[in-house]
């Protein structure tokens, strides 16, 4: 290792994730911190999660919500059939659904 460059500290799982707490709360927010906090858009509070006390209400952001849901039903198929279906890699039953849809007069 050469002088000017110093060793790179190895990584230890005991401290991975570690805080000083005593650090964070002898910390006294001042005016300053607050000026380097940037302003919150509409946008922004549009994507926050609103939590009712441990439970999520809504999540702001992801997916948007299906239009036509899709209907949970118990279907008993021959093993052999399953297998190849699940073989054929994921989407497996997607791939299957539009196999019955186009199977239907």
């Amino acid at each position: 290792m050469s002088p000017s460059k110093p060793a790179t500290p190895t990584f230890s799982p005991d401290a991975y994730g570690a805080t000083d707490f005593a650090k964070v709360d002898a910390h006294i927010i001042t005016a300053e911190d607050y000026d380097e906090l940037p302003e919150l858009t509409e946008a922004d509070l549009e994507a926050a999660d609103i939590d009712r006390g441990a439970t999520l209400i809504r999540r702001g952001r992801g997916r948007p919500p299906v239009t036509r849901t899709k209907k949970l039903v118990t279907l008993r198929l021959d093993p052999d059939v399953v297998e190849r279906w699940r073989a054929s890699g994921p989407g497996w039953q997607t791939r299957m659904n539009a196999v019955l849809r186009r199977a239907m007069p």
